[in-house]
């Protein structure tokens, strides 16, 4: 069950012109709820709880790729490459680097093209990928979890570059670096597209200016950055050293999820625009983790250009970036430019950030309350829950525990995102057990499915225990290995035992018009939604049980299905 045969349906060629919008009926949208409405008038600007239809979709590939590469803006990873050098020595933190960098790539691919190529975000892709309709929920309180740890992390970086140049003091600058993402986040894609391309131009000016002028007027801080042998040994090649260091950066695996976040409003590949389509989805996919692996490399390189050549002493401030680049502008120009240079830096990276971080964030929780509890509660209350989550750890100076709050999280992350990208890359093109077309819909999905569910906690449980120590000091390091061995493995395992027959509830969605056009995008045919009287595309909706008045077939959106508290409104499951 589950495989391809089964949704060959839905890959016919385009629908006729005459086809592309059916299913009106004057009386049925006086029948709809008012928490469906609502949901759905709120949710026309960003998309929450679904796939991303074609009318929407204006941007070019390379409009999508800027705003996407706008979000790893941020200073974290300038933070982290210096306290995995300072702790573990250059050459065991470039290695770490590179072995994280290579394991994000290579998970990450599948997942941005799932969501280019279908328009869905990632827990979208989740739901079909082994997880289930409600089973991806707890994935997307790992997403949540990450997007509040992340901006706490960017906002704690912009209070300390307050503190320094203007003196304000570190919890009110946590405050404002709050506060000041609300307004930039109250609308979606159109307003955050906007921000990141026009901050893009000066973000990359203040960063990489710095960096060539060490490279150019003091080559010796290259033979100090290899030599750099660490707090824990000699720093020669160490295995343990190694894993714990990339343990450390593949806490930033999830990151894929907010790159899908703006991924999924790619425009239709057809042929005039495949290199353009495949380079941004490749750049802004898991290419993200290309710059994250270099940011990450050059914080290291500023922090040992401060302890080896300005001061010593100063390690107790060189993984702050503030305190990096603030060095850096010094060696330049006057004391006073240099100062707000650096200011000017954070706070444009926080804010291209954690924009991202408080919108990403907030859908997360959005999705996850609108599934269990079948309520919207609008998207503007999670943005205020997560912001204020984000508050308490930065007041809490979660900043000085980063390292072991990044290691601790990173299972939970991997075991997630390599459970789903081992179903794209093995259940459904090796195996064919999966269904190859990915399927979000309610009532098309089992509630759980064991393939990815039992899989991620599996292979999450243990690795944190292996991280905690549980099984001996000897391989606590090794955490990662386990996370990703097993979330690897596992899926296709269980695929197999279960024969894949938790993958689809319903291998008919009771539309006859077909789902994908003659290039094989999402069909941009319109049915309308008789619980909304709205107008909805193709990939978006389902028959609804209940007929029309006349007998007739009915259709509903899949936001109006998920706030459906009875479920009359869901087709019943096919043997």
């Amino acid at each position: 069950m589950g495989n391809d045969t089964e949704t060959t349906q839905l890959l016919e060629p385009a629908a006729p012109a005459g086809a592309a919008d059916v299913g009106r009926s004057p009386a049925s949208a006086m029948a709809g709820n008012t928490a469906a409405v609502n949901a759905t008038k709120e949710s026309l600007e960003d998309y929450t709880l679904r796939f991303a239809p074609r009318s929407y979709r204006k941007w070019s590939a390379g409009v999508v790729a800027t705003s996407a590469l706008g979000g790893i803006a941020y200073l974290a990873d300038f933070s982290i490459g210096a306290n995995i050098g300072i702790s573990y020595g250059t050459v065991n933190a470039i290695l770490g680097i590179v072995v994280a960098a290579v394991v994000i790539f290579a998970t990450g691919f599948p997942l941005a093209y799932y969501a280019a190529r279908y328009n869905i975000d990632l827990d979208l892709i989740t739901r079909g990928s082994g997880f289930g309709y409600y089973g991806s929920v707890v994935t997307n309180v790992i997403f949540a979890t990450f997007t509040f740890i992340f901006f706490a992390l960017e906002g704690s970086i912009m209070a300390q570059g307050l503190e320094l140049g203007l003196g304000i003091p570190q919890w009110m600058g946590y405050a404002a670096s709050t506060v000041i993402i609300i307004p930039l986040v109250i609308y979606g894609m159109n307003t955050l597209a906007k921000l990141q391309v026009w901050t893009t131009p000066l973000w990359l000016l203040l960063m990489v200016v710095p960096v060539g002028y060490l490279l150019v007027s003091h080559p010796e801080s290259i033979d100090s950055f290899f030599a750099y042998t660490g707090a824990t040994g000699d720093g020669g090649p160490n295995l343990a050293s190694v894993m714990l260091a990339a343990g450390v950066c593949l806490s930033l695996m999830a990151q894929i999820a907010e790159q899908i976040d703006y991924l999924r409003f790619m425009p239709p590949r057809t042929d005039a625009n495949r290199a353009a389509w495949w380079r941004a989805v490749i750049l802004a996919g898991p290419g993200w983790v290309i710059f994250g692996a270099i940011k990450q490399i050059v914080g290291l390189f500023i922090a040992i250009y401060l302890i080896a050549t300005l001061d010593p002493a100063a390690s107790a401030t060189a993984n702050e970036p503030v305190h990096q680049f603030l060095g850096v502008y010094q060696e330049m120009m006057p004391a006073w430019l240099a100062m707000t240079l650096a200011v000017v830096l954070v706070v444009i990276s926080q804010i291209k950030i954690n924009v991202t971080n408080a919108y990403s964030g907030s859908l997360a929780w959005t999705n996850s309350f609108t599934r269990i509890t079948k309520t919207y509660p609008g998207r503007m209350v999670f943005v205020v829950v997560n912001l204020l989550i984000a508050l308490v750890l930065m007041e809490a100076n979660m900043f000085d525990f980063l390292n072991t709050i990044l290691g601790f999280y990173a299972n939970c992350a991997m075991a997630w995102v390599v459970t789903v990208a081992s179903d794209i890359a093995i259940n459904k093109y090796l195996l064919k057990i999966s269904p190859k077309v990915p399927e979000f819909r309610r009532g098309m999905l089992y509630a759980v499915n064991p393939v990815g569910f039992v899989s991620m906690l599996v292979s999450a449980g243990v690795s944190i225990a292996v991280f905690f120590g549980a099984f001996g000091s000897g391989i606590q390091p090794y955490s990662p290995i386990f996370a990703v061995g097993l979330a690897l493995v596992l899926p296709p395992v269980l695929a197999v035992l279960t024969r894949g027959k938790f993958y689809l509830r319903r291998f008919d969605d009771g539309i006859d018009l077909p789902m994908f056009d003659a290039d094989g995008n999402p069909s941009d045919a319109k049915l309308t939604c008789h619980v909304t009287g709205l107008e909805f595309e193709r990939p978006d909706m389902v028959r609804s049980a209940q007929d029309a008045p006349d007998g007739g077939p009915q259709y509903v959106s899949s936001l109006a299905l998920s706030t459906d508290k009875t479920g009359e409104l869901v087709l019943p499951a096919q043997k």
